[in-house]
């Protein structure tokens, strides 16, 4: 069939069909998107996919219906020694980027998220406004398969600007949803189709960049799976994200945020005040059980949506299969221990279920709320008798000494283009508690520059009396040591959590042209400064930042 006769079915389709909310697109093409914003439209078996099946809760109240879901200045580098700060390169020659385009052949698939409020009972008695993808929360889960070139189309109907940002997924530039950085905020009103081409499977979400310590708090998140192309699927494949959140909305967390006093530290407010712990948007009994019997293979994919680190109990034998949606080269059989998930990590856990007894998934750590955050695993045939399971001195699972090594050109570089610490703190502007790398807040801080194909050596080194779990934008990163003790496996990551007096080296190559981030996701820590560019100086955008005062990256 031709191109031109393919656009005209599309279009009838969108005619006869394109006005039914949460439209879902999916097929193949050679045909790109439209002026409009629009994505091919098609249909294959993919469009009966049963999504409940992944475990993904997208319970809401009967308060409220939701809308369905669609289916479907700077700092130079030197080749010998750390880098310091310089005059940004604002004139490096570079092709103007284009659309990315689906190869020929490719399989699109195509999703619609409308930004929105709804009124949801997230805990017993407990019925909360949010701000919701799809009228859900967690807003509808993308899942697609490796090779997919995805078109997601987000719609705000809210009264304030958003955006979407692909957390870990090495998206283009040009899709990564940072405001005033890669693109425009998406005003009330307004469209924005963001495409990229899912080729690294793993483990993902998104969620707003825009204000995100106050969007990601509101609702405005998701899952984003890439499933492997030609691996065997486990029996189950269920999606847990975690979240903390508010009772007592009236005192946002923004204005706690930066009015530490001398009677309760910062640390200590944040810890009391975000007092239900969620699972798929749900709390304590409102927490969907897990559904298997015995013999299955289990995935659990844990996504850390919120601002506290959680430390998962998984009960029996089980491995650790992906950080960050990056496989570990031969994990190892674990047994009975916690698996501690910091803001915005995965974790992908597999185990088979070998018990004749119901069990449960549960938080050990000093969270002062995780009596919430229990998930009940039935068994099929339990008949309703749960096991018996230490909870006591159960150990912590130890990421950076677990798997093997591959050979990586990362383990081996011997001279990095760049060398850069980001020395992690805070510190009183008068009443503003603001948080700094290198003693700078993101205004003030220059640009960490690389040009393309330079490999970086990035120290991150705390000083603080908090955690700061850093994220990288656009690019996996290894990890080399920590406190001096290398690392023994090879793990990839884009977030890595960074303890008080720790120091993580991490290494990575330049190869995602674009404008960037890198920044805390405790994303109070991001709005109170600790944010920095990481800037391509081979690389020239597409983006003119507009004088909108309403672009807000943090």
């Amino acid at each position: 069939m031709s191109n031109r006769s393919l656009v005209w079915l599309l279009f009838i389709a969108l005619i006869l069909g394109g006005t039914a909310a949460g439209l879902y697109m999916n097929g193949t093409s050679a045909v790109g998107q439209s002026s409009t914003g629009m994505a091919p439209q098609a249909t294959d078996d993919m469009s009966s996919m049963d999504h409940s099946a992944h475990g993904t809760s997208t319970n809401v109240t009967e308060e409220e219906t939701p809308v369905p879901s669609s289916t479907p200045t700077a700092i130079v580098p030197t080749p010998t020694s750390p880098v310091t700060p310089g005059p940004e390169n604002t004139t490096a020659p570079s092709s103007e980027p284009t659309a990315l385009e689906p190869k020929e052949g490719q399989p699109v698939k195509g999703f619609s998220l409308t930004a929105m409020n709804r009124t949801l009972t997230i805990a017993e008695g407990i019925t909360l406004p949010l701000w919701t993808f799809n009228g859900t929360v967690p807003g509808q889960e993308i899942r697609v398969t490796q090779g997919d070139f995805v078109v997601v189309t987000l719609k705000n109907e809210l009264e304030e600007p958003v955006s979407i940002h692909w957390h870990g997924y090495p998206v283009t530039s040009e899709a990564d949803g940072v405001p005033g950085v890669t693109q425009e905020a998406v005003n009330p009103g307004e469209t924005f189709t963001y495409r990229f081409s899912a080729d690294i499977p793993g483990t993902y979400w998104y969620h707003s960049h825009q204000e995100s310590s106050k969007q990601v708090d509101k609702g405005l998140y998701g899952a984003l799976i890439v499933e492997p192309k030609s691996e065997p699927k486990p029996d189950q494949d269920v999606t847990l994200l975690l979240d903390e959140w508010m009772e007592e909305q009236e005192t946002s967390s923004h204005s706690a945020h930066g009015s530490s006093s001398q009677a309760m530290s910062e640390e200590e407010m944040m810890a009391t005040m975000y007092n239900i712990y969620t699972v798929n948007g749900k709390s304590g009994s409102l927490i969907d059980p897990l559904t298997t019997k015995v013999g299955d293979t289990v995935r659990l994919r844990l996504i850390n949506a919120g601002y506290r680190s959680h430390a998962i109990h998984i009960p029996g034998e089980f491995k650790v299969v992906s950080s960050d949606g990056q496989d570990i080269a031969e994990p190892g059989v674990l047994n009975n221990q916690m698996v501690t998930v910091a803001p915005g990590e995965r974790y992908d856990i597999e185990m088979t279920i070998k018990t004749k007894e119901d069990f449960t998934l549960d938080a050990h750590d000093n969270n002062l709320y995780n009596d919430q955050l229990v998930i009940p695993v039935k068994v099929a045939g339990s008949n309703g008798v749960t096991s018996k399971i230490q909870h006591e001195n159960i150990p912590v699972f130890n990421l950076l000494q677990y798997g093997k090594q591959v050979n990586t050109d990362l383990r081996t570089v011997s001279s990095f283009a760049v060398e850069y610490t980001a020395i992690l703190n805070s510190k009183m502007n008068g009443n503003e508690q603001q948080y700094t790398i290198n003693d700078q807040v993101f205004k003030d801080l220059p640009s960490l520059q690389v040009k393309t194909g330079d490999y970086v050596k990035l120290t991150l080194q705390n000083d603080d009396t908090v955690d700061h779990p850093i994220h990288i934008h656009g690019h996996f990163a290894q990890v080399i040591e920590r406190n001096g003790e290398l690392v023994r496996g090879t793990i990839m990551k884009d977030t890595v959590l960074v303890k008080p007096g720790e120091k993580v080296v991490l290494v990575f190559k330049a190869d995602n042209p674009g404008n960037w981030l890198i920044h805390c996701h405790e994303l109070h820590h991001a709005a109170g400064g600790m944010v920095q560019k990481l800037i391509y100086t081979d690389y020239k955008s597409a983006y003119t930042p507009g004088s909108s005062e309403g672009n807000k990256p943090e």
